[in-house]
């Protein structure tokens, strides 16, 4: 008697175990789900110290402010997400000059689920808010979006597709037509902790001028008081392929994201 009820204990041990583990599994899928529904607030930063094909070795840094909110307008759900940048970047021969980029508005609809497969597409809106014209376009812009998220019981894939072209602004700046590819891949650790890849790609495909990098990172998520998730990463990036000059050459990208639950 005394045997089988130990056997039976630590089989339940084990069940308890093994679903504590997978709990917290879904939770740091959750943290790195672009498509979660919660009120998120991530600040995240490039920094880069080397261009290609670039003379006078010059660096970059490019703070990112973003935001998303879950909404149920017309009684749909949808994310609706923004960015802000604030750049420091090289402006030949006077130095550098530091200020806001373009403030890029999306909102993705959710659509149905394909198994554990979510899918989200929607419109985006670029607005030329830069301080100075070495940190923006210079152009009003419009476009789409669409996402992809398989969560894994290993970790995460996805990717994110963007388009957006100019239509109006000053004629005297480049018009803007630019195609990005975000792959999305998380390995999960133990602990909270996980690797990750997340380079975007980007093909300007008004110029010409196009790169692709590759990134290898590591990140952490905290689960804070109050249902408040905590993720922190730093992830190089070395691009492999470039055309035209000024793409960076490596590039460190780092954040800070923060999920808030959204109450019933």
């Amino acid at each position: 008697m005394r045997r089988e009820l130990v056997g039976a204990t630590a089989l339940a041990l084990a069940f308890a175990s093994a679903a504590r583990g997978q709990e917290a599994h879904e939770s740091v899928n959750d943290a790195n789900n672009p498509l979660t529904p919660k009120i998120t607030i991530n600040l995240q930063d490039y920094f880069i110290p080397s261009f290609v094909d670039t003379p006078g070795d010059p660096h970059a840094n490019q703070f990112l402010l973003r935001g998303l909110v879950p909404s149920d307008m017309f009684g749909t759900p949808q994310l609706l997400r923004f960015t802000l940048p604030i750049a420091t970047s090289p402006d030949v021969p006077s130095g550098y000059v530091a200020g806001l980029g373009d403030l890029t508005l999306m909102d993705i609809f959710i659509l149905p689920k394909k198994g554990d497969v979510t899918f989200g597409a929607g419109p985006l809106v670029v607005l030329p808010t830069a301080t100075d014209d070495s940190l923006g376009s210079g152009k009003w812009q419009v476009g789409g979006a669409g996402i992809v998220v398989a969560p894994q019981k290993w970790g995460l894939l996805g990717g994110l597709v963007t388009y957006q072209t100019s239509f109006a602004g000053s004629d005297e700046r480049e018009d803007v037509n630019l195609f990005t590819f975000q792959p999305i891949l998380n390995v999960n650790l133990s602990d909270g902790w996980y690797l990750r890849s997340s380079a975007t790609w980007n093909f300007n495909l008004e110029s010409g001028a196009s790169y692709v990098p590759i990134g290898a990172g590591i990140g952490k998520v905290f689960q804070l008081d109050k249902g408040v998730t905590l993720n922190a990463f730093i992830e190089p990036q070395y691009t492999v392929w470039s055309e035209g000059g000024g793409a960076p050459r490596w590039q460190i990208f780092a954040g800070i994201n923060f999920q808030f639950p959204v109450g019933r």
